[in-house]
């Protein structure tokens, strides 16, 4: 059996029973980083083999996994924090184990989208996860077809990059575009800023951001839209 082990985006409490209870009966552990899984597990005094998984070896390591799964022993592929496969590694060796015909249990449990998606106070009805942003090749196609984007959409940023994002986007999107910054969630200093691009820009500008950052965007609305909303709005003030 692989199982896919979401862990705790900062409050080492959001963890469920569930996780704990997998991680202390699997042969092996799988992470990205040991020391900061180490950590979580010495936490809940779990004593498991820890494996290093992670972007630079996955490709060399997966099909090594496969088969100690196809040998008969459980495996649990866990992250940093948050759920395995949204913005970290899984797909390979998911994709490899359904190929081959084994078991695969995913574990419901902490991300960070989805509680800053409904912090944001943007629509969540529908919505798209785009994750980290091309650094370079792709980033100015993919900021175009976004432009015209309907759903909320969601991304992960680091705080040295954030407003050179924000002036960036909003170059793309307009500066009136409302967003949300979502920043250190379930940490002691979790912070949610609410407004337009460019407010953010300039808010984080003179306060510069610290932690783990997921950035949540408006959708687009068409100028005919837009004039029904805000017209509808005008006519319940009055």
């Amino acid at each position: 059996m692989l199982y896919i082990v979401p862990t705790p985006i900062g409050n080492l409490k959001d963890i469920t029973y569930r996780a704990i209870e997998v991680l202390q009966q699997v042969s092996a552990v799988l992470c990205e980083d040991t020391r900061t899984s180490g950590k979580l597990l010495q936490h809940y005094q779990i004593h498991k083999p820890l494996h290093a998984y992670h972007m630079h070896n996955e490709h060399k390591v997966y099909a090594y996994w496969v088969q100690q799964l196809q040998a008969g022993n459980s495996v649990a592929l866990i992250t940093d924090a948050g759920t395995p496969g949204i913005s970290d590694p899984a797909f390979l060796l998911v994709r490899a184990a359904a190929q081959a015909g084994i078991t695969i249990q995913c574990l419901p449990g902490a991300t960070a989208f989805v509680p800053a998606l409904v912090n944001s106070a943007l629509p969540t009805n529908k919505f798209c996860f785009e994750g980290f942003l091309p650094p370079k090749k792709g980033r100015h196609t993919l900021l175009t077809q976004l432009a015209t984007e309907p759903r909320t959409m969601v991304f992960y940023e680091s705080p040295v990059r954030l407003v050179k994002t924000l002036v960036e986007i909003a170059n793309y999107f307009g500066a009136d575009r409302q967003a949300a910054v979502c920043r250190e969630l379930s940490k002691m200093f979790e912070e949610t800023v609410r407004g337009s691009l460019t407010e953010l820009a300039e808010h984080f500008t003179k306060k510069p951001p610290k932690g783990e950052i997921v950035l949540v965007i408006n959708g687009y609305t068409t100028p005919e839209k837009l004039k029904q909303k805000n017209s509808s709005t005008h006519e319940m003030e009055e």
